[in-house]
């Protein structure tokens, strides 16, 4: 951005001993008669005796049409001479002449007059003498004493328009201030003192930024303006004055109107100024720079070429070593330079870059004017290189701009403009070289220029975009994600602070949309690439042809459609992709900076088609563009390497299809020329290390080269483990690495570097899905990457290493879930040795768990910017939260004893705290293995059981007939509807047999875990369900859909179940449960007992009328049992009451339709009469005196087929609100039996329950009561298949 600037001053002469004059000459048309007027005059003086009483007046008079001929005409002799003629005036008056001061006045005058035409300071500092003994000699009420002091004043403006000095434009104020309140109103010099303070107020704004200083000024000029009569030769200075000061309130505040009204005052004051006047070249100045201001705005061309027909003019009518001349210099070279901006012809920028260098060397070193000069010299440099590329001129423009810094006192208004341009000057040598000192230097000085800059000014949102990109470059190279989120929310603030006339607004959308693009391709969020396609869609539009900065629109909205092509398959986007992309390129001229990266951005354009199509021409267009992209790149350019990678994954693309070695080997080496481009720490150096080992295994697929091999797994473990770059990369390295070795390598010399492998890939699922992020954006990341953990299992099994496979199974299964844990982990041992330290722990585990469920933290399409800014705030603020946790877990594990504090726990942790009786039963299934890890308190290390009876695809396929049999007997409900009334009904379509499905578990897992473990079949006993063992279930992949508590076989008079042996429950870790037995502590007394509710009539969902008669019995069976109890039923119940009680009573039972939703799984929820309670709100409660949540509710342990391993239902929620046990169903349950279920479960508790129990309801045997209750449903119903349906989706979880 260029500083143009600078305001004609007023030209003094007010106040003569002539009475008093209120303009510089009586007429605008007056030459000819001043020459006349002079010569009579001179006459008159040399016909005078030197010691005559009248020679001073004489002199005095000529001084004055001296000066008066010179502001016409400009000619130094007549300005000297007038200087010389008040000189001998003033020497010739007698100290205590009443004329003295007058001529004390004039002579400040024309000294004044010459120091603006030559620069020299001398004559400034002795006007200023002359004008201080003026103003002693006069008393205040003397008539020409506000005339005086308004001289005073404009020395001292004067001499701070040259030194910058501060004082002296508040004694400048000061003084006119005084001299306007010694005025009357009818005063003749009143307008000029109004204009010499606007003027004085202008200044001082221009160097302090203060809002109000302008606004004085504005209204002090439109005073003037008011004051002075249509004839008056002055009313031309005043417009263009005021008009400069409309302009300068234009650029603080970016109001148009001001700016047009500033043309149309310009505009009059040149057309008042006849050919041949001496002010005529400064108006037309004023008036070019305006319309360049309005252009710059608005993008009109009138505006442009009437500027440069103006400036060219002004330029033109200035003499040679006029002290004006490098301002319109500078002038005529800055819209040049907007013209550049707008055509591209680098021949204008050239050319306006040589006038700047001319402006700044004709300026004296001690210029106030020489730091804005340099300021724009360098701005032109920076343009130049971002067109040609040479790195001389970007070295200069930051050169220049450093100076520029320099010469610049601290509280200028121009600071924030010239920390920019050094900031955009550095960005674009880093651009060039990678140097990340530049890009830490550049950010540094956007936020200090931002910092210094006054909310509402123009310059604003310019800087915010600037910082954006400068952010988002720096993610690029660290991949912080603080520093994308705070991109994006720069970049949204300065679209909302920009007009919609504004022409750099195509520009700041477009950038915005190439940061969302960033954080897609790092996050996967495809509402970021949405978005950005959007933003750069309208960026393009409002672009006109012709523009040169079209086709670098046409790049960054051809890559962001190719990008979501990437993800969505969807045909249009990459055509559309390609099509803007081409466009950019053939609108490229040759030598433009940016052919590469367009050549580049097409050839990836061709390659996604060519995965799309399989059409080798669309390969061979990808490699042709790519070849074309890095010869036009210059070695060290922080793009090479880029497009290094691309040239050589279509050539691995190419040799992949048509099997040409020469291929895979242009491949690899275009791979390894990325990678040594590439500086140690770059974000983007696992991703090339990765392209490399990907090149190199596909060739030795090919050839069998251990070479090749050997140096693939080499470089996936580098990539891996690299201490940088994109979490998705990292992880997808290292499962290449382990699934490469265990493929090829699976033999026990290789088993430690595969167990290091899959470990480092564990560890890495955790990472990206971090509690940086909400737990909506977790799960979604986790969708792709769930069976990971699985595998590695797996292959620690099959290397005899379960203790291995129970601790990533721990580490990598329901994450979501253990990170809201480990948030909320009891903190007494760490309180005993540092309060404080546990109190912090305690505050930034509850800030964040808030944070990563926020429902405001969702962008929508359909949201406003506003909205939109304020989610990326909260983005941003939960990244500082996450960075906040690190540290203060960093701080926590420095303590000695607490090392290991929320870190994995290792197998011999993990066994410590099981239940003492019973056993935990982990069951894996991946690949073509299923095991099961047993764990119970009387083992020393988990018991292995391998099941080759039972494969992966089995488990998947009883998974997918199982919802099969359930949808056709109406059990499996769906997303948004529920049937819990009807029970099950006879199926239409021919399924197998659910019967079928639980024998298949039967025959080929239950059996051998049972004999593994010795559990026989318990017969009938007294103590029924007592007297069975315990087992949790801990299942992994599809056998988490899988009803493993009734599996058996079951015929007529003839039947084997899993229910005769164990009493069943599910956990969804053996952490979770392990952590229940370590924290087990007693139910607080005031709290025990029984909330229940009905909701029969749900909005949308049919009735359920046997709720109200569930509720009834089991309140009446508590009541007669003298429990602690409290029902609230349909209308009388709101969410917000809901959340209450669950608070108050320590055990809930919800008789109601509950809803899985599978987007979302935070928004699965239970359905009220007043609205409905989601599993997220749920999740958000502590309850620490929880204990029995009976979900008396359709599939509430139903769980998400994509999420199988996360425990994404209400079962698993209720337990990490809180409670220790929770009744759920897998599938819908009926009206017809869950009344009578649920009571027989209620009675057991309580005719069980200790005596010391009082009034309130303990759960520890809920397990047990489940059983029990589903015994007695079973052997009251026949052994159909119905009947089985009726009795099997009961289960327990938790301890």
């Amino acid at each position: 951005m260029l500083t143009h600037g600078g305001s004609e001053p007023l030209l003094t002469g007010e106040g003569s001993e002539q009475g008093g004059r209120t303009d510089p000459a009586t007429s605008e048309n007056a030459g000819d008669n001043l020459r006349v007027a002079i010569e009579t005059v001179r006459k008159t003086i040399e016909s005078t005796p030197q010691d005559h009483p009248e020679l001073p007046a004489w002199l005095g008079t000529l001084g004055v049409l001296l000066r008066d001929i010179f502001e016409r005409s400009g000619g130094l002799s007549d300005i000297t001479e007038a200087v010389q003629v008040n000189q001998k005036a003033v020497n010739l008056t007698p100290e205590g002449d009443p004329s003295l001061a007058a001529r004390l006045n004039l002579l400040a005058a024309s000294l004044q007059s010459r120091f603006e035409h030559t620069g020299q300071l001398p004559d400034l500092t002795e006007s200023m003498v002359a004008r201080e003994r003026a103003i002693n000699l006069t008393p205040e009420t003397h008539q020409n004493a506000p005339a005086l002091l308004s001289n005073v004043a404009l020395g001292s403006k004067t001499r701070f328009d040259r030194t910058g000095h501060l004082p002296d434009i508040a004694e400048a104020i000061s003084a006119q201030r005084k001299a306007i309140s010694l005025s009357p109103d009818d005063h003749p010099g009143l307008s000029a003192m109004f204009n010499n303070l606007g003027l004085s107020l202008q200044s001082r704004f221009e160097r302090t930024g203060g809002h109000e200083e302008l606004l004085e000024a504005v209204s002090a000029m439109e005073k003037a303006v008011r004051l002075t009569a249509e004839t008056q030769a002055a009313l031309s200075i005043r417009i263009c004055n005021l008009g400069n000061l409309l302009r300068a309130r234009f650029t603080h505040t970016g109001n148009i109107g001001d700016i047009s009204e500033a043309i149309s005052l310009q505009q009059k004051a040149v057309n008042r100024s006849p050919e041949g006047h001496a002010a005529l070249p400064y108006r037309l100045n004023e008036l070019g720079v305006s319309l360049n201001a309005r252009f710059e705005r608005t993008g009109d061309l009138s505006d442009i070429t009437a500027a440069l027909s103006c400036l060219h003019k002004a330029v033109e009518l200035t003499p040679e070593g006029h002290t004006d001349l490098p301002r319109r210099v500078m002038s005529l070279a800055g819209s040049l330079q907007s013209r550049f901006e707008r055509f591209g012809d680098l021949a204008v920028l050239s050319e306006s870059l040589s006038m700047m260098q001319n402006a700044v060397n004709l300026t004296p070193v001690d210029h106030p004017s020489l730091a804005s000069r340099l300021n724009n010299l360098g701005t032109s440099f920076q343009l130049r290189f971002e067109r040609a590329g040479d790195l001389s001129d970007i070295t200069a423009a930051i050169s220049s701009h450093r100076r520029a810094i320099h010469l610049t006192p601290l509280g200028h208004t121009r600071i924030p403009n010239v920390l920019n341009n050094l900031g955009h000057s550095l960005m674009c040598r880093y651009s060039r070289n990678g140097d990340v000192a530049d890009l830490n230097e550049a950010i540094e000085s956007y936020q200090k220029a931002i910092s210094r800059t006054p909310t509402g000014n123009a310059i604003l949102p310019t800087i915010l975009d600037n910082l954006g990109n400068a952010l988002h470059s720096r993610f690029e190279s660290t991949g912080d994600l603080s520093d994308i989120a705070e991109a994006i929310l720069a970049q949204q603030k300065a679209i909302s602070v920009s007009l919609e006339s504004d022409e750099a607004l195509p520009s700041r959308l477009s950038n915005l949309g190439v940061s969302l693009r960033a954080r897609f391709v790092r996050t996967g969020a495809v509402i970021d690439v949405t978005e950005a396609i959007s933003v750069q869609q309208k960026a393009v539009d409002k672009t006109p042809d012709g523009h040169p900065a079209l086709l670098i629109r046409l790049n960054n909205l051809g890559l962001s459609l190719q990008s979501r092509f990437e993800r969505s398959s969807d045909p249009s986007d990459v055509a559309d992709a390609i099509l803007a992309l081409q466009r950019a390129v053939d609108l490229a001229p040759e030598g433009h900076a940016g052919r590469s990266t367009f050549f580049n951005n097409l050839g990836l354009a061709f390659q996604s088609r060519f995965g799309l199509s399989g059409d080798v021409s669309d390969l061979s267009e990808a490699i042709s563009a790519h070849h074309k992209a890095v010869d036009l790149t210059p070695n060290g350019h922080t793009g090479l390497p880029i497009s290094l990678n691309n040239l050589g994954q279509s050539y691995c693309s190419r040799f992949e299809r048509t099997g040409n070695l020469s291929d895979a080997d242009e491949a690899i080496l275009a791979h390894q020329k990325a990678v040594s481009a590439i500086p140690e720490g770059h974000a983007t150096l696992a991703t090339w290390l990765s392209s490399l080992a990907s090149s190199l295994y596909t060739r030795y697929s090919a050839t069998r080269s251990d070479d090749d091999f050997n140096a693939s797994i080499a470089h996936l473990k580098l990539a891996a483990t690299s201490k940088t770059g994109s979490p998705r990369v990292k992880l997808e390295a290292a499962r290449h690495w382990a699934q490469y070795l265990y493929k090829h390598c699976n033999d026990p010399d290789h088993s430690a570097e595969i167990l290091s492998a899959f470990n480092t890939a564990v560890q890495l699922v955790s990472v990206l899905a971090g509690l940086d992020q909400t737990v909506q954006r977790r799960y979604e990341q986790l969708q792709e990457v769930s069976d990971i953990t699985l595998e590695a299992a797996a292959a620690a099994c099959q290397l005899s290493r379960e203790d291995m496979a129970l601790e990533w199974l721990e580490q990598g299964r329901c994450l979501v879930w253990s990170q809201l844990t480990s948030l909320r982990t009891p903190l007494e041992e760490l309180e005993i040795h540092d309060a404080t330290l546990a109190k912090n722990v305690k505050a930034i585990s509850q800030r964040l768990e808030d944070a990563g469920s926020s429902q405001a933290l969702r962008t929508r399409m359909d949201m406003s910017l506003q909205e939109k800014i304020l989610v990326e705030n909260e983005a941003r603020t939960h990244l500082d939260l996450a960075k906040e946790w690190e540290k203060v877990l960093a701080t926590v594990r420095a303590i000695p004893e607490f090392e290991s504090f929320l870190q994995p726990r290792p197998c011999s942790a993990i066994m410590q705290h099981l239940p003492s009786e019973g056993f935990v039963v982990v069951l894996n299934v991946h690949g073509k293995r299923c095991d099961a890890i047993a764990l119970s308190a009387s083992f020393e290390k988990p018991l292995h059981i391998p099941l080759p009876d039972f494969l992966p695809e089995t488990a998947k396929k009883l998974a997918v007939n199982l919802t099969s049999e359930l949808q056709s007997h109406g059990l499996r409900v769906r997303e948004g509807a529920s049937d819990r009334a009807a029970g099950p009904r006879k199926s239409r379509r021919t399924q197998q047999p659910f019967s079928i499905t639980l024998r298949d578990i039967w025959n080929n897992m239950m059996t051998t875990i049972l004999d593994s473990l010795k559990i026989q079949r318990v017969h009938k006993s007294s103590e029924g369900s007592l007297a069975l063992p315990r087992v949790w279930w801990c299942p992994t992949g599809p056998l988490s859909f899988l009803p493993l508590h009734a599996a058996g076989t079951f015929a007529e008079g003839k039947s084997e179940c899993l229910l005769d042996y164990v009493v069943s429950s599910y956990t969804p870790t053996v952490s979770s449960l392990t952590s229940r037995v370590k924290n087990s502590c007693p139910v607080d007394n005031g709290i025990s007992g029984l909330f229940l509710t009905s909701q029969p009539n749900a909005s949308g969902a049919p009735p359920i009328s046997g709720t109200m008669t569930e509720v009834e019995m089991v309140y009446n069976l508590a009541k007669k049992s003298e429990i602690r109890v409290s029902k609230l039923e349909g209308d009388d119940l709101t969410v917000e009451i809901c959340l209450e009680q669950m608070q108050s009573f320590s055990n809930v039972h919800l008789a109601c339709h509950a809803s899985q939703h599978t987007q979302d799984p935070l928004k699965s929820r239970f359905l009220f009469h007043r609205g409905s309670l989601e599993l997220g709100q749920i999740a958000r409660l502590n309850l620490r005196n929880a204990d029995i949540a009976f979900l008396s509710a359709c599939q509430t342990s139903a769980g998400e087929v994509k999420l199988s391993d996360e425990a994404v239902h209400l079962a698993a929620g209720m337990l990490a609100a809180g409670y220790r046990r929770v009744v759920a169903s897998m599938w819908a349950i009926s009206d017809e039996h869950t009344p009578k279920f649920a009571t027989e479960f209620y009675q057991y508790v309580l005719s069980h329950r200790k005596e010391s129990s009082g009034t309130g309801l303990e759960g520890s045997l809920a397990a047990c009561a489940l059983h029990h209750a589903t015994q007695q449903l079973r052997n009251a119903l026949d052994a159909s298949e119905a009947s089985i349906l009726a009795w099997a989706p009961y289960v327990h979880f938790g301890y």
